[in-house]
């Protein structure tokens, strides 16, 4: 029998080395993957920020786009960006946050809210391009509101819904279930529940994926051109029937001219833009922290 166990005690530690060399090994890969990514990103910013530094001017914000580089700027563009983004959180944050409510709250179990979810998941991963020929079609064609600021909040609205669903819906489920019994035994209605511990509660989580879904709107591209949003855009939208543009698109303008001085003016206009994104997420990372609450 000792024989036999000093057997097992040798094939088990035999093992138990091989999977330790599994995990170090592992280990290895997930930081060299992780470093490879640091280092172009390291690459890219500081190509970036030595190419555009010297254009980060207060002209830069308030001039319009010029056939100059030295006039050109980005006020309409930023006016843009922030006419469309405002419209877009005000029209869809609060139906995510809606139908997360009903999702998590008030939808029967069974097949058809698991296929519910599983649609909206699979829509929070389609390309962003399909989006802009939906926006094009449903709201530019159909709707006939044109290349407006409307269409494009709407078009943006429809790319970042199911994000803002599913990080809402998942912040609301992770509320304890025995607070919501607690206010039932003391006779709240379900709405009275909803309203008072449930949204404040997982308020933290809704802010954080809200903000995080409009930084993607912020940063996005294909629909809006797809959509046919203008490159040239010397005033400023009067209302939201108006002709936009947006800092991706003017950026794109200025790398697609033949001068190379406008490359450093894309140059800086990425800068603009990165700093707008940073700091947005930066107020996300501080409305989770504040309204953060311990269990």
């Amino acid at each position: 029998m000792s024989v036999v166990a000093a057997v097992g005690d040798d094939a088990l530690a035999a093992r138990l080395r091989r999977r330790q060399h599994v995990a170090r090994l592992f280990v290895a890969s997930c930081q060299a993957a992780t470093l490879f990514g640091l280092l172009f990103l390291a690459v890219l910013l500081v190509d970036v920020v030595r190419a555009g530094a010297p254009y980060v001017r207060p002209e830069l914000v308030t001039n319009f786009p010029s056939r100059f580089p030295d006039r050109a700027g980005y006020l309409s563009a930023l006016v843009g960006t922030v006419y469309v983004a405002g419209l877009m959180a005000v029209l869809t944050f609060p139906v995510a946050i809606a139908a997360a409510v009903y999702l998590v709250e008030y939808a029967p179990r069974g097949r058809l809210s698991t296929l519910l979810q599983i649609n909206i998941a699979n829509l929070a991963g389609v390309p962003s391009i399909i989006y802009g020929l939906l926006g094009l079609g449903l709201f530019v064609e159909f709707l006939r509101m044109g290349k407006s600021v409307m269409a494009g909040a709407l078009t943006l609205g429809l790319l970042v819904l199911p994000m803002a669903m599913i990080a809402s819906r998942e912040a609301i489920a992770s509320v304890p279930y025995s607070m919501r019994e607690a206010a039932y035994a003391l006779g709240a209605t379900r709405w009275q529940v909803i309203r008072h511990h449930v949204l404040p509660y997982a308020m933290p989580g809704i802010l954080t994926g809200t903000i995080l879904s409009l930084s993607r709107a912020v940063g996005e591209t294909a629909p809006l051109i797809m959509l046919g949003a203008l490159q040239y855009v010397p005033f400023l939208p009067d209302s939201v029937w108006d002709f936009f543009t947006v800092l991706p698109i003017q950026i794109f303008n200025y790398v697609s001219l033949p001068q190379p001085e406008f490359r450093r003016v894309a140059a800086a206009g990425i800068i603009l833009l990165l700093a707008i994104l940073l700091t947005l997420n930066a107020a996300a990372i501080w409305l989770r922290n504040r309204s953060q609450v311990r269990w």
